[in-house]
């Protein structure tokens, strides 16, 4: 298990085996979330590297006739 420690500035480093795993590089930006206690960082993609992400999705909705 790795183990980060706080700095009096209120920031962590992340362990270089984890940030290669993921590809993180410096200057990498992260959504902050709290939850139950936790601290959860998820990295943000540049938009350009998730096109075609979901390429043949089925995007035919069925919609009540009153909202077409």
């Amino acid at each position: 298990m790795n183990t980060v420690t706080l700095s009096n500035e209120y920031q962590i480093i992340i362990p270089k085996e984890i940030s290669k795993s993921i590809g993180l590089e410096p200057g990498s930006s992260f959504e902050v979330l709290s939850y139950n206690n936790r601290i959860e960082l998820i990295p943000i993609s540049p938009i350009k590297e998730v096109k075609g992400e979901f390429k043949g999705i089925d995007t035919n909705i069925e919609r009540d006739d009153d909202r077409v």
